[in-house]
């Protein structure tokens, strides 16, 4: 019988990713192609568009994964090496049923994975394990030929992300792709827009030679940083591994975190869509959803994870959305899916309606004094287990909160959040407050909540 087994740790909430030849191998990406087939030929669905990032797997995991998909029915459009904004790009405009994309996102070069879509909806949680039940019983549909077809529309992207773009002044940007698959997009766009362009690690390279792929990461920033400060550029730019997370640093060479950049954007949504609803993940500042109020704007808290916040905005219709990890989504004169490239463009775009430097611009926001995201570790059960205690105590002492998430509580001066990774065994947690002393008195709060759940965290 023709069957095979996902090893479980690969199964995500959000996708299939793991570490090649550990738990992740080119089998994994041919038998992934027939059960994701068979899920759709079970919805009527016909094809399917297929990209892949520069790590160094990729190029095999395609030909698997598209040997599996073809050989049960499927059309294939393959579109080769791009940033996953492009296979959406792709998918959307051209109007195909479903889409793969081959990544390690923000990973270091040795994992690898698939993110996956169908027209109507992402696939995430129980999906992924519903194509896991299809491989490891053998439940795929019969054989079928079906054509592969090599499509070109990186030109066709680039078109629509110059027309966006409306620069007014001349501005001097910095841009750092980190060597990853949106190197050669972004660099043929810097030469089509206005302003004095410098690019750093542009070259497309899966071993990731120049830094770690992930510019949430502040150490990852640095040579963006060293570059603003070199050319005396009014700001960079930089992008994880795939090019869906966005990565900014101010003309004074400060990094701007990704709620914070949300807020900024969401002045030019609100601008044209008053009263919108705009969905920020719930480690987000509370500065941002005061922000978001102020501009008029109806801000949602809502799950981490970007399959997620997709879901939520087609269920609420927001128009805009962002999270901490730096994906940002927008819906208003676009498809809602998360473009750190299509971001970048409008966020130059909103700069340049202002006479400020992006510092004071920053500078002028409401503040707020955090701790950076705060990892302490856990196991598998005990991460769930120390969640669902925190919310019986805090009912136990009549106490308010968010717990769409984990645990998110609030009090006159700040907040703390608490919530199990979904990919890693580790509690996550934030804290946040309107001065270092209230931090200080929050960051207490958090740690004698979690003695009271009998968890000891480490000195923060």
């Amino acid at each position: 019988m023709d069957i095979h087994n996902f090893k479980k740790t690969i199964l995500r909430e959000y996708d299939i990713r793991g570490i090649i030849d550990e738990d992740l191998n080119s089998i994994d990406a041919l038998y992934l192609g027939k059960a994701f087939a068979t899920l759709l030929k079970k919805q009527k669905f016909k094809n399917v568009v297929v990209g892949y990032d520069g790590r160094i797997s990729s190029i095999n995991f395609e030909k698997e994964l598209v040997k599996g998909l073809s050989s049960k029915g499927i059309n294939v459009y393959k579109i080769g090496l791009v940033p996953t904004p492009l296979l959406y790009f792709t998918m959307y405009s051209k109007k195909y049923d479903s889409g793969i994309m081959i990544t390690g996102s923000h990973n270091p070069s040795n994992y690898n994975g698939f993110k996956m879509l169908l027209k109507n909806k992402s696939i995430v949680g129980k999906d992924i394990l519903d194509l896991a039940r299809i491989s490891s019983k053998g439940i795929f549909v019969n054989d079928k030929k079906a054509k592969i077809k090599k499509i070109l529309i990186k030109n066709k992207y680039l078109s629509f992300l110059k027309n966006s773009s409306n620069i007014k002044k001349n501005i001097k940007v910095a841009w750092d792709p980190g060597n990853g698959s949106s190197g050669e997009v972004v660099s043929k766009l810097i030469k089509k827009i206005k302003g004095k362009h410098f690019i750093i690690n542009g070259k497309i390279d899966g071993n990731f030679p120049s830094h770690h792929p992930d510019p949430t990461v502040p150490k990852n920033l640095k040579q963006l940083i060293n570059l603003v400060k070199k050319k005396k550029c009014d700001l960079g730019f930089a992008f994880d591994g795939d090019g869906d997370r966005l990565g900014v640093v101010d003309n004074k060479g400060r990094i701007i975190f990704a709620d914070k950049i949300v807020a900024f954007l969401a002045r030019d949504v609100l601008l044209n869509n008053p009263n919108s609803k705009i969905i920020l993940d719930i480690k987000s500042s509370q500065v941002v959803f005061n922000e978001i109020k102020k501009l008029n704007g109806n801000p949602i808290f809502w799950k981490t994870g970007h399959s997620l916040i997709k879901k939520k905005m087609k269920e609420t219709k927001a128009i805009f959305a962002g999270e901490m990890s730096g994906h940002i989504f927008f819906a208003d004169k676009y498809y809602g899916f998360d473009d750190a490239i299509y971001a970048s463009i409008r966020f130059l775009n909103l700069y340049c309606d202002s006479d400020n430097s992006l510092s004071k611009l920053f500078d002028s926001m409401e503040k707020s004094y955090n701790t950076p995201e705060l990892r302490f570790n856990s196991t598998e059960t005990e991460k769930f287990l120390i969640v669902k205690k925190l919310k019986n105590i805090l009912k136990k002492e009549n106490k308010k909160f968010i717990d769409i998430d984990g645990v998110r509580y609030s009090n006159n001066y700040g907040w703390w959040l608490v919530r199990a990774s979904n990919t890693q065994n580790i509690i996550v947690a934030r804290c946040e407050a309107n001065n270092q002393e209230n931090l200080k008195k929050i960051k207490l709060n958090l740690k004698n909540s979690l003695r009271k759940c009998n968890f000891i965290t480490p000195k923060f």
